[in-house]
Parts: C-alpha cells; sequence; structure tokens
C-alpha cells in the first residue's frame, strides 16, 4: 500500500457505519495464533502490551483474558464505543480513540505491540517507525490478518455471477476474491521486507494458521458487508446484492476456510 491518501481514510473509518455489525459479522482468531504471540512475547511479561487499531474488540478479549494488560488505540469513536462495552468488565483494558499515527505513548514503553486486520490502514511512512517508539528493546511485534474462502466452489461462482449481473466488481480481499492470499509468504511478504528495509526489527517470522467457521446466509452476508469495500459501494446499489447474495445461499449452512497469516518479529535491543 502507497502513501496514505483521503479515500484510504475514509475506508479506514468505513467500519465504523455500522459497529455492531462488524462486530457481529467478523470471525474471531485461533486459540493457537494467541498461544504462539503470548510465548513468542513472554507471556504476561509482555504487559504492558499496545493494540492498534483495535476496532471492537474481535482480537482485545482474546489477550485480554489471558491477563494481559492492554492499551487499545483506535481511531473510530463508534468502534470504541463498541469496544468499551465488550470489555466493560475488564479493568486491565483501556481504549484511547486516536490515530496510532499521533497517538503519543508517553514514557511508557510496552513489551508487545499487535495489531489484528488493521495495519495496512497505518500510513506505511509512519508505521515502523511508530511502532519502535512504542516498544521497549527486544519488544514484540504481532501482526495478523484473517482471509476468507467459500468452500462451496458452485455457489462462489454463483454469487461471483450476481456481481456481475448487479454491475459490481469484487472488492479485493473478501470472500470472493479470486486472486491467491495471503499473495506471498515468508520473506517474500510486503511485512516481512518493510521491517527487513526498516531496519529496526529482528527474528522476523511468518506463520499461517487454518480455521472452517459454519456459516448460514445472514452469516455470509454479515462477513461480506463487514468488509470497507462493500461497504464504500452506494447503499442503493450494495444492498439489491447482498439480497440476493442471501437469496442464493438460502437456508443452507455453508463453511468459511480462514487462513490467518501472523508476522512476528522482535525491536533491535537499543
Amino acid at each position: 500500500m502507497g502513501p496514505m491518501t483521503d479515500g484510504t481514510r475514509e475506508r479506514r473509518h468505513a467500519f465504523g457505519d455500522d459497529a455492531e455489525q462488524y462486530d457481529a459479522g467478523r470471525p474471531g482468531y485461533p486459540e493457537q495464533l494467541v498461544d504462539d504471540v503470548l510465548d513468542f512475547a513472554g507471556g504476561t511479561a509482555a504487559a504492558p502490551a499496545l493494540e492498534v487499531g483495535a476496532g471492537t474488540g474481535k482480537a482485545t478479549l482474546a489477550f485480554a483474558r489471558r491477563g494481559l494488560s492492554i492499551t487499545c488505540v483506535e481511531p473510530d469513536e463508534r468502534m470504541a464505543r463498541v469496544l468499551r462495552l465488550r470489555c466493560a468488565g475488564l479493568p486491565q483494558v483501556t481504549v484511547e480513540v486516536a490515530d496510532f499515527e499521533t497517538w503519543r505513548p508517553g514514557s511508557r514503553r510496552h513489551g508487545l505491540l499487535y495489531c489484528a486486520q488493521a495495519w495496512h490502514w497505518v500510513d506505511p511512512a509512519a508505521r515502523w517507525a511508530r511502532a519502535r517508539a512504542a516498544l521497549r528493546p527486544n519488544g514484540a511485534v504481532a501482526l495478523f490478518w484473517n482471509h476468507w474462502f467459500l468452500q462451496d466452489e458452485h455457489l462462489a461462482r454463483e454469487l461471483t455471477a450476481a456481481h456481475e449481473r448487479h454491475g459490481l466488481d469484487i472488492p479485493e480481499h473478501t470472500l470472493l476474491d479470486p486472486r491467491p492470499r495471503p499473495a506471498h509468504h515468508g520473506p517474500r511478504a510486503r511485512q516481512w521486507r518493510e521491517m527487513e528495509a526498516d531496519g529496526g526489527f529482528t527474528d522476523i517470522d511468518h506463520r499461517l494458521y487454518t480455521t472452517h467457521h459454519p456459516r448460514t446466509a445472514a452469516g455470509i452476508v454479515g462477513l461480506v458487508a463487514s468488509n470497507s469495500g462493500y461497504r464504500v459501494i452506494d447503499k442503493a446499489r450494495r444492498e439489491p446484492l447482498l439480497d440476493e447474495m442471501a437469496r442464493l445461499v438460502g437456508d443452507r449452512t455453508v463453511t468459511v476456510r480462514v487462513v490467518t497469516s501472523l508476522f512476528l518479529a522482535r525491536t533491535k535491543d537499543a
């Protein structure tokens, strides 16, 4: 992703238009991933942790329930409102509404910075320096994303054809996107290359996790509608497409395969 543009900022805040729907539509993250991140970061000794782009708390709860003290930085007040409600019984979670690019960590440094499904929204010109500034020496970075795939290939073709009938392209990185996801692995991946180019990170690693999730028509439409590529489509064009997608799924329960991509690294010692 290139420099931050007005269009990128618009899409970054599109999720807050219906924060509750986003929260209901998106799957969470594998427990094994949480285990691996905490093991890499040194367990609760990684506290305080910093979550960038916390959204409605899909990852927050998984880490907070392991006893981790977390500061969540979320740029959208509407998303942060849902996040606060979900974390109401977790006093070790603090929510701050701010863009990570301008958020000030103060004198406190963190042992772990993690970001779920949001690192690509942070300005590429600032994100790695900002991460290093927020972390202690040897602090851990964990960046992860879910990639969604519809297991039923016939249904996928039907839903793709519905987009064509409505004159709409399939947005990138969504359930029906035919392009490979993740596109690159290990040292060929953009995140790996950017951390190497920055020069401030070591012990870089890339891991993949696969899980399967049953979804009804409402679940499929909810997942699709939660993506910014669909949210920025005019509602008068988007809603008829989503209605047709729900009719095509019908009363079936279908399987969504989720591949979660995790990048790990540590800041260099001084």
